[in-house]
C-alpha cells in the first residue's frame, strides 16, 4: 500500500514537472529577479503600480510612466540601472499578452512553486563534467555500501536461523539443552530431491553436530565447522566500487616500482667465498624428503557449506 502511495506520490511530482514550460521557466526567473531587486512580495502588478483586475491599456499607461522613472539616461551611476530598465519592458510585455499574462496570473494565484524541475535547474547552473562525476560516483557507493548492509543482515539471519534448526532438531521444540554431542540432521531449505539411496526427500538435509552452545556443520570428512556469525561480512567502505578500484590501482602502482639493482662489487667477493662451500652446504636428498614428511601434508579447505560456519574446525567425537 506504501509503495502504491509513493508511486501515486511520484506520478502527480513527475506530471507537474512536465507541465511547466519554457516561458513558465522564464517567468520563475523575472519573479525571482524583481523579488532580489525590488524587495520581497513584490509582483508585476504592484511593480508597476496596478492592481491585478488592470486593463491592457491601464498596464501601458503605467508601463510609460515607470519607464521613464527606470530610464538608464535619469539614473547614470546607479547599479543594475540597465537591468531593471529591460526587466520593465518583460513584465510589460507579459502582461499586455493575454496568454502570458494568463500564465502569470496563475502563479500570482497560486505562488510560484519551489520545486521548478530538474531540468530548469540544471539550466541555470549548468553542473560540469566532473560535478556530475562526482555524484554519481557517491549516489553509486552509497548503494552498494546499503546493500551490502542488507546482505550482512540477510546473512546474520540465515545464521541464528540454522542454529535454531540444530537446536530443536536435538534439544526438542523446548529447547532444553543436553549434555554432550547430539549428532542431528537438518533440513536448510530447497526443493524435494534424491538422497544418496535414491530415496524422494524434501529440501537439503545436512548432518550437524550440537554440543553445548556451539553448534558444526559435519562434513563427509568427519570434520565439524563451527556455525557462527563470524563467517558473515560485515559492511565496509573499504568494500565499495569506487574504493576497492583506487586501492586496487594503488597497489599496482607500488608493485610495479622497480626495485634498486645490487652492488656488483661485494657480489663479485661474495661468489668466491660461496664455491668453496657449496658442496658442505647443500643438503641431502633424503634430508629434503624427510623435512617433506615430517611437515606433513596440508588440511583440506571447508566444503562450501561450511563457509558460513566460520574459521573453526575440530574432529567429530563419538557420539553420546
Amino acid at each position: 500500500m506504501r509503495f502504491l502511495l509513493l508511486l501515486a506520490c511520484l506520478a502527480v511530482l513527475v506530471t507537474a514537472v512536465v507541465a511547466w514550460t519554457k516561458e513558465d521557466h522564464e517567468i520563475f526567473d523575472l519573479v525571482t529577479a524583481i523579488e532580489t531587486s525590488e524587495g520581497k512580495e513584490t509582483t508585476f502588478y504592484s511593480w508597476l503600480g496596478v492592481p491585478s483586475t488592470a486593463s491592457t491599456s491601464e498596464i501601458a499607461k503605467a508601463y510609460r510612466k515607470k519607464s521613464i522613472q527606470l530610464h538608464p539616461d535619469k539614473n547614470r551611476g546607479v547599479k543594475n540601472a540597465h537591468e531593471r530598465f529591460a526587466r520593465l519592458g518583460v513584465v510589460s510585455s507579459i502582461l499586455r499578452n493575454t496568454e502570458s499574462r494568463k500564465r502569470y496570473d496563475f502563479f500570482y494565484k497560486n505562488g510560484v512553486p519551489k520545486w521548478r524541475g530538474t531540468g530548469y535547474y540544471y539550466s541555470r547552473f549548468r553542473p560540469g563534467l566532473g560535478t556530475v562525476a562526482v555524484f554519481l560516483i557517491l549516489l553509486s557507493s552509497t548503494l552498494q555500501y546499503f546493500i551490502q548492509r542488507m546482505n550482512y543482515k540477510r546473512d546474520i539471519d540465515r545464521v541464528d536461523w540454522v542454529i535454531q534448526q540444530a537446536r530443536s532438531a536435538a534439544w526438542g521444540t523446548k529447547f532444553v539443552p543436553v549434555e554432550g554431542q547430539r549428532k542431528v540432521r537438518v533440513n536448510l531449505g530447497g526443493g524435494p530431491r534424491l538422497d544418496a539411496d535414491g530415496n524422494l526427500v524434501a529440501g537439503r538435509m545436512v548432518d550437524m553436530v550440537v554440543e553445548g552452545d556451539d553448534v558444526y556443520i559435519l562434513d563427509p570428512d568427519g570434520n565439524m565447522d563451527l556455525v557462527d556469525k563470524s563467517a558473515a561480512v560485515p559492511p565496509s567502505v573499504g568494500r565499495t566500487w569506487f574504493v576497492a578500484l583506487v586501492a586496487k590501482l594503488f597497489r599496482k602502482v607500488v608493485k610495479s616500482k622497480p626495485a634498486s639493482p645490487p652492488d656488483a662489487a661485494p657480489r663479485e667477493e661474495s661468489e668466491s667465498e660461496d664455491a668453496s662451500g657449496t658442496a658442505s652446504d647443500v643438503p641431502s636428498s633424503n634430508g629434503a624428503a624427510t623435512g617433506q614428511e615430517e611437515g606433513g601434508a596440508r588440511p583440506r579447505g571447508a566444503r562450501a557449506a561450511a563457509v558460513m560456519a566460520g574459521g573453526r574446525r575440530r574432529k567429530a567425537g563419538r557420539k553420546r
